[in-house]
This record gives structure tokens, sequence and C-alpha cells, in this order.
């Protein structure tokens, strides 16, 4: 049985930050009838559109954008060929 995208970046995100809180968020259906630029409509299905919120010792002394590229990096795959959109809020634990 294959994973969901939602839970290929959870599993990811936890084995590379050992977050001590995250929360992965499929926001996809939000995005129903937007427009594409060939002017076809997007009916909000699947698993395009994601927020992520972790928070995570990894991110103590790094700049936002810096957190980001990390995330980024780790979820490469993802990004090249299953999410359309992602938002990331990523913090420290004293933050």
């Amino acid at each position: 049985m294959s994973r969901s995208v939602q839970e290929t970046i959870e599993k990811k995100l936890r084995t590379a930050f050992n977050p001590s809180m995250l929360d992965v968020i499929n926001e996809t259906y939000l995005h129903a009838g937007h427009r594409h630029v060939n002017g076809s409509s997007f009916d909000g299905s699947g698993e395009t559109h994601f927020r992520i919120r972790i928070v995570s010792r990894v991110f103590s002394g790094m700049k936002r954008i810096e957190r980001h590229c990390a995330i980024n990096h780790i979820l490469e795959i993802e990004l090249n060929h299953h999410i359309h959109a992602l938002v990331i809020e990523a913090r420290a634990p004293d933050e």
C-alpha cells in the first residue's frame, strides 16, 4: 500500500527534524475553482496544497529563510512532483 503525500511529508519531517510539534494540513480543498494558466478550473481534490506547522530544536539559531530551505530540501521530491503550494510555519521551541 502506498503512502499518501501527507503521510510522506509527515514521516520525512519527523525523521529529519524530530519536532516537538508537527501539523501537516492538506488545504487542497480551499483552492477549488481556481483557474490554471490554460483556463481550466481546479476541482480542489487530491493532495497538492499543504500548510506545515513545525516546532523543532533544529531551528534554533536559524533564520526564517534557512528553516524554509531546510524543509524544502527534505521535501524536494514532493515539491517537484506532487505539491503545488506549501505554506511553512517553522519555529524553535523558545519562540
